[in-house]
């Protein structure tokens, strides 16, 4: 079934497959993975969703004027043109409402939204992340810390938006699109939001990475755990960890489980999140991935497994050189690019790791972004 939204004929960027019924996204992306991917291993059948809406727990919305009063929405396709609406079909519905809540409260406060151009206004961007249990956290993005009337917005929106967990201030004076700077301050609440993911509980902040999609999170993690063939006595390596969601999820069928993240932040958030599920045989490092584990394999690591989920694009091959060096017997890679995992699947190939399958599970139904989970296994371990 197809439905409709009224900016999406505005050309709004969020969800461009909108029109096209799902059955044929997940054929159409089946195609383009086999094409790229199928020279190298099988590629089973797409893992889709039963419902594909209001599936996101992450929204991102910027501030404008029109005629002279505060909107908030996503970008027109290709500009920097706001289609204002609370109503988006792929977000939460409690994301809906509260972005509904969120622009209500600050017309209140007569907040006005920045204008780079003048320097002039407050508000730039709101980040709004939405747990299972219909808990939300706030971030508003302004260019600076002055934010006058601050308490009598939470006042506000608290009251409209009882469900609001955390009102957060993030400041971003940058003249770049990074829509997030590295100051915060917390303006209500904790400053982050619980989420279950896989029976394990984790803290969500404002800048952590976490995959949009819990219901199709799971599957995807399920795929990676079940590909790594876990025993209970492996050591498992997780590069590009963020916050530890891959590795934690995967500990309790594992010896041992090493994190690493160059984000200090993100490292302290996935510390927590091993303490928070008590979870005692994982550790996590904070440094680069490629650097630490080159110098792991000079002083002989070796483990069984290494999960590697990197950005959209993809590894290194410094990365992928240094992984090999620690000769793990599996490598499951987690990838949201198929251009960039057929790129690097090849490259490991010349290394004397072969792929074995390749499963994709679809986080992003309505839009041609896919992610593929493959497993790649060492030729003489076989």
């Amino acid at each position: 079934m197809t439905k409709t939204c009224p900016n999406f004929s505005r050309k709004c960027g969020g969800c461009p497959l909108l029109a096209t019924p799902y059955p044929q996204q997940l054929a159409e992306k089946q195609t383009r993975l086999q094409s790229l991917l199928g020279g190298f291993a099988s590629v089973k059948p797409v893992h889709g969703m039963e419902e594909p809406w209001h599936y996101r727990n992450k929204a991102i919305a910027t501030f404008a004027m029109s005629q002279g009063k505060l909107i908030c929405g996503l970008y027109a396709e290709g500009t920097h043109r706001v289609l204002p609406g609370a109503d988006c079909l792929l977000q939460q519905e409690i994301l809906n409402r509260t972005l509904e809540a969120v622009v209500a409260a600050a017309r209140n406060c007569r907040w006005t939204a920045y204008e780079e151009d003048r320097g002039t206004g407050l508000l730039r961007h709101v980040v709004l992340r939405g747990t299972r249990d219909d808990r939300v956290l706030v971030t508003l993005v302004t260019p600076g810390p002055a934010l006058p009337g601050s308490r009598n917005f939470c006042a506000a929106l608290h009251k409209a938006a009882p469900w609001v967990a955390g009102i957060v201030q993030n400041i971003n004076p940058t003249a770049t699109s990074a829509v997030l700077g590295n100051r915060e301050k917390v303006l209500y609440g904790p400053g982050y939001v619980l989420d279950t993911l896989c029976g394990l509980r984790f803290a969500i902040s404002s800048r952590s990475f976490y995959q949009v999609n819990p219901l199709q999170t799971e599957v995807l993690y399920q795929v990676a755990i079940r590909l790594a063939g876990l025993t209970g006595k492996e050591t498992v390596v997780d590069a590009y960890c963020g916050i530890g969601t891959i590795g934690l999820c995967a500990a309790s069928k594992a010896g041992q489980v090493i994190g690493v993240e160059r984000n200090p932040a993100a490292v302290r958030d996935a510390v927590a999140n091993a303490r928070r599920n008590r979870l005692h045989n994982a550790r996590f490092v904070c440094a680069d991935a490629t650097a630490w584990m080159a110098q792991a394999a000079k002083e002989n690591l070796r483990p069984d497994v290494v999960f590697l989920d990197p950005p959209r694009a993809g590894s290194t091959p410094e990365c992928i050189q240094a992984i090999v060096r620690m000769a793990p017997r599996r490598v499951v890679y987690v990838s949201c690019d198929p251009e960039t995992l057929a790129r690097d699947v090849a490259l490991f190939r010349r290394q004397g790791y072969l792929a074995r399958q390749f499963e994709p599970v679809d986080l992003f139904p309505h839009t041609r972004h896919i992610e593929t989970v493959a497993l790649l296994v060492r030729k003489d371990a076989e």
